[in-house]
């Protein structure tokens, strides 16, 4: 697949102090830890009672939970960063409903929360300022990611767990992992050890473990006829408003000359909707910026710097989009966790495709790569005589945290894995799963975050223009539960191996899945459920799943839908009488957005307006009749932030009737297809409908028209 242009081949570090720094630490972890090496090399000879290969944020809560249980953990970690992305720069939480965070995720937030509690805890800001402290509340769900480093290595040492750094698998020689039969016995890492062990956890973001034991799995984006689903695959018509071009943008390196070949990471076209491919999310860093000038460090151009990486951007701004490209979410003490936003931003699109399967050298490659990217992008977008002077005013006054990855340059030490290999286990998580059209009846856990997929690729429109792809920012409406099975390998590939963060899962409900504190989530129950099996004498995927239901309820874990939730049920129109019409066939004006939030509506979707009351926005809603009555509906999931006097228009043989209809109510129960009758009509060979938002007082709805014979 892709990889990243020649443009930006990987030829010196970027901060090549934090390479010698990286190798003094493990030098110097070495002695202060040498009674752990030297017990763990006296322990080589007898098996681990569970290994944690990957100290993210899943591997440190499942080496806790191993502890708590009474078994004897070893937790490896490949790199020299524990935490994963939790420790990296993703300090504002993505958490959905906050109530089905439970176990010893919850735990980690309260004492992000008991943290902040203190007074000396804000040396760049006061408590009062930040509005998303809440002293009332048990927990707190953003923090800097020193304070997630922190808390994390107060963990486990209350547990008394040594993790073990830069301890990578063996991957380039076969061998690495030594099987009987399905039941992994050892793994060999890079520097010889060999670890034995009687269960194994890969808490990896790539499934590197998973992997090189011969389960299966899969890369890429599933076609959605694969499972059933509505946004996998290739999502053109999904990308209506969010981080694309949304003004004409010329792709050619000699603008308006196709034969001077595309600037880098364009796409010549792209595939039919829906269809699969291998191509992944984009990746990034979650940089942690501040405009507290005490503790602000300039971005700095970076060595290979290459202007013509940010010529979209340059083409971008210059058509007339004046947005600052970046989203900074804010933390305590005046600091961000800055993410990608609008069309050309952070995420460094398409060139990642070959990561989740990579070798380790060539995996530096791409993150340097990524890096020097984005170090250039903020240079760029502070100091580039292009860049509109409001532009580079705005971003100027953020810089880089000084107290924050003071080993690293300021950067974090850890690129955002979004997606690499997905197991494929005993279970699939799709979907359906996230929309509760399917529930499954082992859960180990909730999620309850959007289906959200970041841009896979750039391609080049009919228009000759360049366009993102890929983007999907979905709700499931509500809280889902994850299978046990969905951790849990095939028996006949691997027995006594979890895998709560690379598991089973498509693309699309990956998206949805791959939140840290539901990885925290999967870590807990993964190293429950290993412990359970070690305590039968059985393989993980015999252990009772009533026993482990047992223990994760003991240990306050949420593994129950909230009160109120409700099985989905999504309608297609040929389960309806007469002509339907859907959103999706309608003729529409640019305004409306995607929502799958209620339980009950038809097709992929519906629409809303964004509850901008402009009179901007229409829906029409157009459908070939036989002449002779109808009883015309109007579909819409109902609810009280809707308007009560949308303006509805039916033009019919005998003329035009216009009504308002109070969208806060339905002639339907639930579970049932909500709509509302707008009376009956005398139509030609045409029935039209129109659905606009004039003068109305909340959320414009649309789901689809039906058209009802009326029997004479």
């Amino acid at each position: 697949m892709n990889s990243a242009p020649s443009d930006f081949r990987v030829a010196r570090l970027a901060f090549p102090f934090s390479l010698w720094f990286s190798l003094w630490f493990a030098a110097a972890w070495s002695t202060l830890s040498g009674n752990a090496f030297a017990q763990q090399a006296k322990s080589d000879r007898e098996p681990y009672d569970v290994v944690v290969y990957g100290g993210t944020s899943a591997g440190i809560t499942a080496a806790i939970q191993t502890v708590r249980m009474g078994k004897r953990v070893l937790l490896l970690e490949p790199s020299g960063h524990l935490g994963g992305l939790t420790s990296s720069g993703l300090g504002w939480t993505d958490t959905g409903d906050k109530r089905v965070i439970g176990g010893l995720a919850r735990e980690f937030y309260r004492r992000v929360k008991a943290h902040y509690d203190r007074a000396e805890s804000w040396p760049f800001e006061q408590r009062s300022e930040y509005t998303r402290y809440r002293s009332a509340d048990d927990a707190m769900w953003t923090f800097e990611p020193r304070v997630a480093s922190q808390i994390f290595a107060d963990l486990l040492r209350e547990h008394g767990i040594e993790p073990l750094l830069h301890q990578r698998l063996e991957r380039s020689k076969p061998g690495a992992v030594v099987k009987r039969g399905a039941t992994i016995e050892s793994i060999q890492l890079e520097s010889g050890r060999r670890v034995a062990g009687r269960m194994f956890i890969d808490a990896t973001y790539e499934g590197d473990l998973m992997a090189a034991a011969g389960v299966q799995y899969a890369v890429g984006r599933e076609p959605n006829s694969q499972y059933g689903e509505r946004l996998n695959g290739v999502q053109r018509k999904m990308n209506r408003h969010n981080h694309r071009f949304v003004a004409p943008v010329d792709p050619y390196r000699t603008p308006g000359d196709a034969q001077s070949g595309l600037l880098p990471g364009i796409e010549p076209a792209i595939a039919p909707e829906g269809s699969g491919d291998r191509r992944i999310q984009a990746y990034c860093f979650r940089m942690c910026l501040t405009n507290a000038a005490a503790n602000r460090v300039a971005f700095a151009k970076p060595n290979g710097y290459d202007e013509q990486a940010y010529e979209l951007l340059l083409r971008t701004l210059e058509a007339g989009d004046l947005r600052v490209p970046m989203s900074n979410g804010m933390l305590p003490n005046r600091k961000t966790d800055t993410n990608n936003n609008y069309a050309v931003s952070t995420d460094y699109i398409g060139m990642n495709y070959d990561y989740p399967e990579a070798s380790y050298q060539r995996r530096e490659e791409i993150v340097a790569a990524h890096l020097r990217y984005q170090q250039g992008l903020m240079w760029t977008l502070a100091n580039h005589p292009r860049v509109p002077a409001s532009v580079r005013q705005e971003v100027s006054q953020w810089g880089l945290s000084k107290d924050e990855f003071v080993d690293t340059g300021h950067w974090p030490p850890q690129i955002y894995v979004r997606e690499a290999r997905r197991m494929r286990g005993q279970y699939v998580m799709t979907e359906a799963d996230c929309l509760r059209t399917k529930v499954c009846d082992d859960p180990i856990g909730l999620g309850s975050y959007n289906m959200d997929s970041h841009n896979v690729q750039r391609f080049v429109t009919e228009t000759g223009h360049v366009q993102n792809e890929g983007d999907v920012q979905e709700s499931p409406g509500g809280a889902y539960l994850i299978s046990r099975r969905a951790i849990t390998p095939p028996a006949d590939e691997a027995s006594n191996l979890l895998v709560p963060v690379a598991l089973s899962a498509s693309h699309i409900a990956y998206g949805s899945i791959r939140m840290e504190p539901v990885f925290m989530i999967l870590g807990q129950s993964a190293a429950t459920l290993c412990v359970q099996a070690i305590a039968g004498g059985t393989s993980v995927q015999d252990a009772p799943y009533a026993e482990l239901r047992k223990r994760l309820l003991e240990d306050h874990q949420s593994i129950e839908l909230p009160p109120g939730s409700k099985p989905k049920r999504i309608w297609s129109a040929d389960q309806l009488p007469g002509i339907v019409v859907d959103d999706a066939d309608a003729v529409l004006s640019e305004g409306w957005s995607p929502s799958s939030s209620s339980t009950d509506y038809l097709g992929r979707e519906y629409l809303h307006d964004g509850d901008q009351r402009n009179g901007k926005e229409h829906a029409t809603f157009r459908a070939k009749l036989k002449p002779g009555e109808y009883e015309v509906r109007l579909l819409y999931p109902a609810h009280s932030n809707r308007s009560s006097r949308t303006p509805v228009t039916i033009r019919h043989a005998r003329g035009t009737a216009r009504q308002l209809v109070n969208q806060r109510k339905s002639a339907t129960e639930a579970g049932t297809l909500p709509m509302t009758v707008l009376g009956r009509f005398t139509f030609g060979e045409q029935g039209e409908v129109t659905v606009a938002n004039s003068d109305t007082n909340g959320y414009v709805v649309v789901d689809g028209v039906q058209f009802l014979p009326v029997k004479q």
